[in-house]
C-alpha cells in the first residue's frame, strides 16, 4: 500500500491579500511575508506523512523567476496560472475536485469561503483537511466544514520572522499580561 500524501495547496495571492489590507494597511515587504519553507515542514510534521505543496499563482505578465526558483528550492511546485477571472481560486478548486478520488489529505492555506464546498466534499469522504491563515480573518463557510483542523500561520506555524500587529480573541489560558505591559 502507498503512503498516504498531505496536498499542501497555497492560495498565495488570498494570503498576501489578508497580510498586506489587513493586517499590515500595505503591501507586504519580502521579509514580512510567511516562511513557506516552514509551512512545508509544519505540515509534514502534523500530519506525519509526506507533503507535495502545490503554490498556485496568478501572473498577468512576465513569470516572477526568482520567486518560482525559490519555491522550487524549498520543495513547492509552483502553478503559474494566467486566464480570464480568478485563475488562482478555479485551479485550487479543480484540484480539489480531483484529490477526492484520491487517497489524500489536504491542507489549505487561504481564507476564501469560495473552497468550502471543495473543503466539504473531502472531508465527507477519508480524507483529514486543514486549514492554515489568520484565525480573525477565516471566512465562515471553512470554518462550517466538519472535520477541519485550523492552524494559525503565526501563532502554530511560525511562519513569520517578526510578531505581526494583530489583534485576536486570546484564550485564558494562553494570556500573557507581559505582552501588554
Amino acid at each position: 500500500m502507498a503512503e498516504r500524501t498531505t496536498y499542501l495547496l497555497v492560495d498565495g495571492e488570498n494570503i498576501d491579500a489578508t497580510l498586506g489590507i489587513s493586517l499590515l494597511g500595505r503591501r507586504p515587504e519580502p521579509q514580512e511575508r510567511p516562511r513557506w519553507n516552514k509551512v512545508l515542514a509544519f505540515a509534514e510534521q502534523t500530519w506525519q506523512q509526506p507533503v507535495k505543496g502545490l503554490f498556485f499563482l496568478a501572473v498577468p505578465g512576465e513569470l516572477p523567476a526568482a520567486f518560482v526558483q525559490a519555491l522550487i528550492a524549498i520543495g513547492y511546485r509552483p502553478v503559474p496560472l494566467r486566464g480570464e477571472g480568478k485563475v488562482v481560486d478555479i485551479a485550487i478548486q479543480r484540484t480539489a475536485q480531483a484529490l477526492v478520488e484520491r487517497d489524500a489529505d489536504v491542507m489549505l492555506v487561504s481564507h476564501d469561503r469560495d473552497f468550502a464546498p471543495e473543503m466539504e466534499r473531502l472531508a465527507a469522504g477519508d480524507a483529514r483537511v486543514g486549514i492554515l491563515g489568520f484565525g480573525e480573518f477565516m471566512a465562515g463557510g471553512l470554518r462550517d466544514v466538519d472535520g477541519m483542523e485550523f492552524f494559525d500561520l503565526e501563532y502554530d506555524v511560525a511562519a513569520f520572522t517578526s510578531r505581526l500587529p494583530r489583534v485576536r480573541v486570546i484564550p485564558i489560558d494562553e494570556f500573557d499580561p507581559l505582552e501588554f505591559i
